[in-house]
């Protein structure tokens, strides 16, 4: 790691305009992007005790070999560069511009002494009531400032609260009537609770009665003669109206049903359920589950609800209407099924229109979130991910800190079509525009330890020629000109920290050997075999054993997960593609020009084999003798069996 003292730039050097400052690493790459009104106090901060610095900033100046700047006009002109840096350069250090904010909920604490209404986002509490979600999250404030007429919660903040109580006097809310101000006194904790469930049971689908009770009274006050108390029974039964007309989620007042969404990737998959009774939502469920079996999802789907409703029974648990994505392989069967749990008919099928279609899309946009909020809460948090780093590293025994981890891959059918990929992680996250992808043919396509060698081979004797070719970076003032232009693309030129294969040590001392050819010993290895998760260092006889709920196991199994599932990709596009080209090239009178144009037009193998006769003599240079022979061949290929001509009818051989 470098020292911060061999970099840092002169005091008087640095200007005291305001200015952006950028951070690079000893390849160049931009690792953190900053601005400030003052430069020359900003960057002083940096060189400051080690001591006094957080562990992050205290990372990045030890990272970091330079660090630039360029003075711009004012403090606003700063925030747009910094973040059209951000955006340019994605550096490692900098979390700003990131909004990974979850559905929004109107929420209300019933466990606490003065229950209050707000909205809430991110992990349920206990003894708190949530209704929702909605989107956008204007709509609920909106909702619940109208809500606040009718039923004036205490909506403050504990701090506001606290300070009123002390002072005596309500905050403004207080004085509009829109809080009954149990904060002075005003009503009783009993009275605010009460209105606090009055609330809740609106909100929970009991709307109607309370506009019904509110038309009673205002009635009263009409035959009372009392007309400014009926003109605000009035509005505030209109506030309640605009709520009902507010909410997206709003189904007919006969409505019970639970609809189902499920989100997926290659490992987990995250499911959705929303409990509609008597046309608003009571209630939602979500989990992420891990994929440990190949499933389709119409099988998906099957288990899910037999594991939902198995222990459930009657009509009060399974509603009359049971909405899922796709329909389950026993679609039949499992209505049955759930009409003997309930004890009476269920109607389980797919939102086509309409209401139900609506806010189904919802549901799949919360399982979609759900996923996303998953995979960024095990692996986003930077607690977590410094957490699994370190792990890893003393596990492993490295002298260096695991800033940025490459690792590999191999794919083949029967060793054909052999590929493989490398992917890039960086501070535990993954680096997509660092991915790279490798066609192994000749001799390295021979077993995996040659395609094994051959790829750390190109990849690092890329490096090195990248290296040899770098300018050393020196900290100071930069142009603004200079900073925009575009240099040459590097996308070998950043050496890893270490080297993960998916393999064991017959892969690792490949790979190891790769390296030593090239005169490269400050990059280490490791392999992760599958069987047993076992990490395997170079010329060690015994392998590391991570322990199963180790956040460490849980980084190299992404990593390695990750690398899988680019090469998988990748080999079956190549597969795919030489399927097309072997199948066309054995065509009689399709030529190349013909074959390239079959390719354009259809795009696919699969929609190729679907055309009908008709459909390929569409294609430019197609006759309709020469589409009914590629008919033929493509329907034999598909089959196996003799083609029938479409036109004709003749069986062709």
């Amino acid at each position: 790691m470098a020292d911060p003292k061999s970099y840092r730039p002169a005091t008087g050097d640095i200007p005291i305009n305001p200015g952006v400052y950028r951070f690079r690493d000893e390849v160049g790459r931009v690792i953190y992007v900053g601005k400030a009104k003052v430069l020359r106090s900003r960057l002083n901060s940096y060189f400051a005790n080690p001591a006094t610095l957080t562990a992050k900033t205290h990372t990045m100046v030890h990272t970091a070999v330079s660090v630039e700047w360029t003075v711009v006009g004012s403090e606003l002109e700063a925030l747009q560069l910094e973040y059209t840096w951000i955006k340019e350069f994605n550096p490692r250090f900098n979390i700003v511009f990131r909004d990974d904010k979850s559905y929004p909920y109107l929420a209300v604490t019933m466990g606490d002494k003065y229950p209050r209404a707000q909205v809430m986002r991110g992990d349920k509490r206990k003894d708190t009531k949530y209704f929702g979600p909605f989107y956008p999250a204007k709509a609920i404030r909106e909702t619940l400032d109208t809500l606040l007429r009718v039923f004036p919660v205490r909506s403050c903040s504990t701090g506001v609260f606290n300070r009123a109580q002390s002072s005596g006097r309500p905050c403004l809310l207080g004085y509009i009537d829109k809080c009954a101000a149990p904060c002075v006194g005003r009503v009783s904790p009993e009275e605010h609770r009460e209105l606090a469930a009055d609330l809740c049971q609106f909100m929970g689908g009991e709307g109607t009665r309370f506009i019904k009770e509110l038309e009673t009274k205002m009635a009263d006050a009409v035959s009372r003669l009392e007309y400014e108390q009926a003109g605000r029974y009035r509005d505030d039964i209109a506030a309640l109206r605009r709520v009902f007309e507010r909410n997206a989620v709003v189904l007919s007042e006969n409505t019970e049903a639970d609809i189902f969404a499920v989100h997926e990737d290659e490992l987990e998959a995250a499911v959705q359920v929303f409990h509609v009774r008597n046309g608003r939502i009571r209630g939602q469920r979500g989990w992420v589950v891990e994929k440990v079996e190949d499933s389709t999802p119409e099988q998906f789907i099957e288990h899910l609800l037999t594991q939902v409703y198995g222990e459930a029974a009657g009509d009060d648990r399974i509603p009359r209407e049971v909405l899922v994505p796709v329909l389950p392989e026993n679609a039949d069967d499992v209505a049955a099924w759930l009409h003997e749990r309930r004890g009476s008919a269920v109607s389980l099928r797919v939102a086509q229109r309409g209401d139900k279609a609506t806010l189904a899309e919802t549901v799949r946009e919360n399982a979609e979130q759900s996923l996303r909020l998953h995979k960024s809460r095990r692996a986003g948090d930077l607690t977590t991910r410094s957490a699994s780093l370190q792990e890893l590293q003393e596990s492993l025994g490295l002298p260096i800190p695991l800033l940025r981890i490459e690792c590999y891959d191999a794919s083949h059918t029967q060793g054909t079509n052999v590929v493989a990929s490398m992917v890039v992680f960086e501070d535990g996250l993954p680096k997509k525009s660092d991915y790279r992808k490798f066609a192994i043919t000749g001799e390295a396509a021979r077993d995996d330890t040659a395609s094994m060698y051959d790829v750390i081979s190109r990849r690092f004797k890329n490096y090195l020629e990248e290296s040899a070719n770098m300018v050393p970076m020196v900290s100071g003032e930069v142009d603004i000109s200079d900073a925009a232009a575009k240099a040459p693309a590097r996308r070998f030129a950043y050496p890893p920290s270490l080297v993960i294969v998916d393999g064991g040590p017959p892969q690792v001392a490949a790979a190891s050997r790769a390296l030593a050819d090239l005169g490269i010993d400050d990059i280490y290895v490791v392999g992760l075999a599958k069987r047993l998760e076992e990490l395997w260092l170079p010329e060690d006889e015994f392998p590391v054993i991570l322990p199963r709920a180790s956040n460490a196991l849980y980084l190299v199994q992404r990593v390695r997960d990750e690398a899988h599932r680019f090469a998988i990709t990748f080999h079956r596009k190549k597969r795919s593609a030489s399927m097309t080209t072997s199948l066309l090239d054995s065509i009689s009178g399709l030529g190349p020009a013909k074959r390239e144009a079959l390719r354009k037009h259809f795009g696919t193998m699969k929609k190729m084999r679907a055309a009908s006769v008709e459909e390929l003599g569409q294609v430019s240079g197609i006759g309709p003798v020469l589409a009914a022979t590629v008919f033929a061949e493509l329907s034999k290929a598909d089959t196996g069996a003799p083609a029938v001509n479409m036109t004709t009818g003749e069986v062709l051989s």
